[in-house]
């Protein structure tokens, strides 16, 4: 039988209540609260607690508190990120974030998500579904990422837009509900497309 941790990860329903969720959200609030009062000057520090915090870091993650996460764990990032002010990620299901990636400030990025039928949604039991950033992204200050979104490489998210849907790769979005607003030239054979 599954776990409400393990269902939630898997994005099924859960309950959020469970008591083991609400342990580890207690745990990530203790964390975040160390990180987010960290000495800037402190970098070993800071990254000692960001690799404690995160699922997976591949080297070079950098990002400037405050922070907000729900659980750390299931946030994994690549080489080179990079996250300005005041983030917040709702990690209630994956987080995977490329190599080369850069976010502005107040970027949000939700997993977690709600039935629409209010007697279901009043029950307490909630789903989330996976997020994806490939590599070389820019997301710019402000925009949010809702639940289940897949973006490619290459992108540029501009600020305060709020991606509902898949962005392909090397494009600009934009807007409410993000649309594309530009095409980017792919890399050739000869350039590296990490």
């Amino acid at each position: 039988m599954e776990t409400e941790k393990q269902k939630m990860i898997a994005g099924k329903m859960y309950n959020a209540m469970d008591p083991e969720l609400r342990a580890d959200i207690k745990r990530a609030r203790d964390k975040i609260t160390s990180f987010n009062q960290s000495a800037h000057s402190d970098e070993d520090t800071r990254k000692m607690l960001l690799q404690d915090l995160l699922g997976t870091t591949s080297g070079n993650c950098y990002i400037e508190p405050p922070l907000r996460v729900d659980y750390g764990y299931n946030i994994h990032v690549g080489k080179n990120f990079y996250a300005n002010f005041n983030c917040v990620f709702l990690d209630c299901a994956p987080i995977r974030i490329g190599d080369d990636t850069m976010f502005g400030p107040n970027v949000q990025v939700y997993t977690a998500t709600h039935p629409v039928d209010a007697v279901e949604r009043c029950s307490g039991i909630e789903y989330a579904k996976e997020i994806t950033i490939g590599n070389m992204c820019w997301i710019g200050g402000g925009a949010i990422l809702c639940p289940g979104v897949k973006i490619g490489d290459r992108c540029v998210v501009a600020a305060g837009a709020v991606v509902t849907k898949d962005v392909p790769s090397d494009v600009v979005v934009g807007g409410n509900p993000a649309k594309i607003i530009k095409h980017l030239k792919a890399p050739t054979e000869n350039e590296p497309k990490r």
